[in-house]
């Protein structure tokens, strides 16, 4: 069964005020032109001669994104909050940024504060009390890494008393900069809203050089977390390549998804095994990790390992822990693939000269590249369009190449991973040369991974069917 999604978006009410943008309906007359709540971009564009079409409908049609001719808020009497929740990720100041010169630029917007720590910013006890944003105090922000408002995880289950406190700022549009559970926490604040009878938008930017929300194309972040990620691969290449059986391994970010450790093995050229959380492995054996890797360096003379964080967590020691934000703990499976690694050729007697990275801070602190510091600006803008006209518990993206509205229940629902017998992996595979499946009873692994695809595939059904019954009551 095919889940029947709902990408309808919500509003506060009726826009009845004109726009203070002075753009167009008309084309040919050279000005940019207002965006209608009849325009929309198809989700799924893929055609099968042998399928039923799909319906352009609700469960289909996703809600441009862009500046409207009439906006439910009246600039004057607008107070902004902004937060930024979770780990860092590149591209957080350059999104704070565009929000704040979208609202105080282009609607005249006067009342803007920054949320200091994310969702722990709300809650009196801690004592963080917001800023004041303006262009000029953000002009220069995008030049560094980092958020200028701080973050943390956690804080979003304390939700009645932040939506006390955003009562108690006058707050009545919230952008919400942060992952999964950074959106969870937004939707819960937007039901309490909602359910007390308030009218204050929500909007999230979604944040996560994981690359894991669904929908979407991708998140801000990711193209420069993988420009950095190569580096380190070079890096690490040209050590393994100057050793005698010089090996790099290099661990990235990637808890359930494997898009990071994936698009570096593409952009590298220099990587020749790449593991993902998606796709299981075995170190012992013939046809496991190690065996493959003591063939290369006999061929080579040397190799080039990328790991996901998420990668192989079937072969360590569960931790059983979780963070702030609820996310389980991982093993460290960089240090367990270093140490493994190591006896293995030690017992041998083969001598190896290992070289072990793990870059991942530096990626998460770093400065955008051109093209990410491109997205958050439009992500930015849209973000306020969005939230001027009305629109709440949603969130801005990019959907094959066309910007959106996509409500915050749709893109919670489950975590985007790399497919397995999709073109991504497919090229991943081509790039390294490794074997399809590092495992040594390939029947009974395909058989695992099928029984796994669908007991996630009906999780993500009971899960929809949660969520939209929680959002009719």
């Amino acid at each position: 069964m095919t889940p029947k999604f709902d990408f309808s978006v919500e509003n506060l009410g009726e826009c009845k005020i004109p726009s203070p943008i002075k753009l167009s309906n008309q084309y040919g007359d050279c000005r940019a032109n207002y965006v209608k709540d009849t325009s929309f971009v198809r989700r799924s564009v893929n055609v099968y001669a042998d399928s039923e079409p799909v319906a352009d409908d609700s469960s289909n049609l996703m809600e441009k994104a862009g500046p409207r001719e009439y906006i439910y808020f009246k600039p004057e009497e607008v107070h902004a909050g902004i937060c930024t929740c979770g780990g860092l990720c590149p591209g957080l100041n350059d999104v704070i940024r565009a929000v704040v010169r979208c609202l105080w630029n282009r609607y005249g917007v006067r009342d803007i504060r920054g949320i200091r720590f994310g969702y722990k910013g709300f809650i009196p006890e801690n004592g963080f009390e917001p800023v004041e944003l303006t262009p000029d105090n953000v002009d220069t922000i995008h030049r560094i890494g980092g958020t200028i408002l701080g973050t943390s995880r956690g804080g979003g289950n304390r939700t009645p008393e932040i939506v006390d406190s955003i009562v108690k700022m006058g707050i009545n549009m919230l952008f919400v900069i942060g992952g999964d559970g950074t959106q969870h926490g937004g939707l819960s604040i937007a039901n309490e809203i909602e359910k007390r009878g308030l009218k204050i938008a929500v909007v999230g930017i979604p944040k996560t050089v994981d690359n894991d929300f669904k929908f979407i194309d991708r998140s801000f972040g990711y193209e420069t977390a993988v420009q950095k990620a190569t580096q380190a691969v070079n890096s690490v290449h040209m050590e393994a390549h100057s050793q005698i059986n010089g090996i790099g391994l290099v661990k990235l970010m990637g808890r359930e998804s494997g898009f990071i450790a994936a698009g570096t093995a593409l952009a590298s050229h220099e990587t020749n095994f790449c593991l993902i959380p998606e796709v299981p492995f075995e170190l012992e054996g013939e046809n496991g990790l190690l065996a493959h890797l003591e063939k290369r360096l006999e061929n080579r003379g040397h190799a080039v390992i990328v790991v996901a964080e998420g990668a192989g967590q079937e072969l360590l020691d569960a931790t059983g822990q979780t963070d702030a934000s609820g996310n389980k703990k991982l093993a460290d499976i960089g240090v367990f693939l270093r140490d493994k690694i190591n006896a293995y050729f030690a017992e041998k007697k083969i001598h190896i000269n290992l070289k072990y990275i793990d870059p991942s801070y530096e990626v998460r602190a770093a400065v955008t590249n051109a093209n990410d510091s491109v997205y958050c600006e439009r992500l930015g803008n849209n973000a306020v369009h969005a939230a001027m006209a009305g629109k709440t518990k949603i969130v801005v993206g990019l959907v094959h190449d066309k910007y959106v509205h996509i409500p915050i229940k749709m893109t919670i629902l489950e975590r985007n991973t790399v497919d397995p017998e999709g073109s991504l992996w497919r090229d991943t595979l081509d790039a390294t040369l490794q074997p399809i499946l590092m495992v040594n009873d390939i029947p009974a692994v395909q058989k695992k991974m099928k029984q796994v695809a669908e007991e996630q595939k009906a999780m993500g059904l009971q899960k929809l069917a949660e969520i939209t019954a929680k959002t009719a009551k």
